[in-house]
């Protein structure tokens, strides 16, 4: 079953290097508030790679490999950082260039953007949308006075700057990276930012604010005008950390917004690496990756975002990481968490995933917290629902929400592609199920759906 659905992803997403088979389309906000769609209308699911320095530190060939292994397996957004992280104003890129000069944002530096150019244009070849952060978060916050090179009035003019340049590119805007504000100054200056950007793109691209975790956009820019989505920041703390909650919080608020995890714990990442005494031997793993990420759309996410402590840092032979980071990028990428999200993907779009609402009220027993917490979301017209049991356990759900004459029942195992229907026929009424395999690592899907739909097998 994993290879057909594979295949199947493959023949939709490969892209012929240099060729340009579609470009892809300005991305709106749906009517209801709760998903990101294209102009013609159909649902988009966002399913994002953490790629920070992916403009700083690999050069042209290098970023197409890179990109076209993401498309081939399905993402839709990559995460990248014009002022990187590390020596993003006082380093070069792979051709030696810096992004400004004496580092005023005032002054970019042509060449090192042409570079920029070049890399949003291979993700357009490919079908990838670039969420594309100014800068990192240490560049304008008053936290780091050494480093700060923004101000509310050059924030302006460099916000405008990059929306003159990628108006017509397939681009969304997030500004912060990851950091918080923490003074009025701050505050002006991401306004400013967001301005600019607004007054160069002429309202083309999305915009989103990437906050420091654990963290939400929400908590300063939610009913800004700009702000067309929030974003959290669940982070790297702790195993089992229920970013399920911090969607619920999102979901709640008005006005509506769509909301995802824009930053969750990283494939190979040390657990806890931020506090004092962690175990760096410790690290997460493609289960705590696949975790998060049905947590979080359960819980009322639109999409979803995926890192691997390598490719976020693009670690090569010649380039030391942090972190603990030792792996290099290009072998990194085959990690099974990369490619458990292509089957989240498509569990995800092969039936419609933007009609899906949290329903944790259908769990009638079965783990309400810990790391084998049971998630539900049903249809909006009550057609199908998708349970998630992260350890196996047993749970109990009320089978009468899901609205049909008949219903068919399915296991996905999201760690291989295989699926399993279990049943077929016009019971009702509450059910308890057993998932094939329990314990940590052995995480299963739960479909139940109106058999007259005949949807495909995830």
């Amino acid at each position: 079953m994993q290879n057909r659905v594979i295949g199947f992803l493959l023949v939709l997403s490969v892209v012929l290097s240099g060729t340009r088979i579609f470009a892809v389309q300005k991305l709106t906000i749906s009517d209801n508030h709760r998903y990101l769609q294209v102009e013609d209308g159909t649902p988009f699911f966002y399913l994002g790679d953490t790629a920070w320095m992916l403009f700083h530190r690999l050069n042209r060939q290098e970023a197409e490999k890179y990109l076209q292994n993401r498309a081939e397996k399905g993402f839709t957004v990559i995460q990248a950082v014009v002022l990187a992280e590390h020596d993003g104003i006082s380093g070069p890129n792979a051709y030696g260039e810096l992004a400004l000069k004496d580092k005023d944002p005032t002054q970019p530096n042509e060449d090192y953007f042409n570079h920029v150019d070049d890399i949003v244009d291979m993700a357009d070849r490919f079908g990838l949308y670039i969420g594309m952060l100014p800068c990192w978060g240490k560049y304008w916050s008053e936290n780091n006075p050494e480093q700060t090179i923004f101000t509310p009035e050059n924030a302006l003019i460099y916000g405008r700057f990059l929306g003159e340049r990628y108006k017509d590119k397939p681009v969304i805007w997030i500004l912060g990276g990851d950091h918080n504000i923490h003074t009025e100054t701050e505050r002006q200056t991401i306004i400013a930012m967001a301005q600019g950007l607004r007054e160069g793109d002429g309202g083309n691209h999305l915009m989103t604010f990437h906050p420091r975790g654990p963290g939400f956009s929400s908590d300063y820019f939610h009913e800004a005008d700009w702000l067309d989505f929030n974003m959290v920041q669940s982070s790297h703390g702790a195993h089992d950390h229920d970013n399920g909650l911090f969607i619920e919080h999102d979901y709640a608020l008005k006005p509506f917004k769509p909301t995802l995890d824009g930053e969750p714990r990283y494939e190979n990442i040390p657990v806890g690496f931020y506090f004092s005494g962690n175990d760096w031997k410790d690290k997460f793993t493609d289960y705590d990756c696949r975790q998060a990420a049905y947590w979080a759309i359960l819980a009322g996410a639109c999409g979803h975002t995926f890192g691997n402590n390598s490719v976020w840092q693009m670690v090569d032979t010649n380039v030391r990481g942090v972190l603990d980071g030792r792996i290099p990028w290009h072998i990194a990428i085959d990690h099974p968490g990369a490619d458990q999200m292509t089957l989240l993907k498509h569990l995800f779009t092969v039936r419609p995933f933007h009609r899906l609402m949290p329903c944790q009220s259908m769990i009638l027993s079965g783990p309400n917290s810990g790391g084998g917490k049971i998630r539900a979301a049903l249809a909006a017209d009550s057609s199908y629902a998708i349970i998630y049991s992260p350890r196996g356990a047993a749970f109990t759900i009320d089978k009468s929400f899901i609205k049909a004459k008949k219903r068919k029942e399915i296991w996905f195992d999201p760690r291989y592609g295989f699926s399993d229907t279990i049943h077929s026929g016009d019971t009702a009424g509450m059910q308890t199920y057993t998932p094939p395999t329990m314990g940590k690592g052995n995480d299963w899907i739960l479909i139940i759906e109106d058999a007259d739909l005949d949807l495909p097998m995830p």
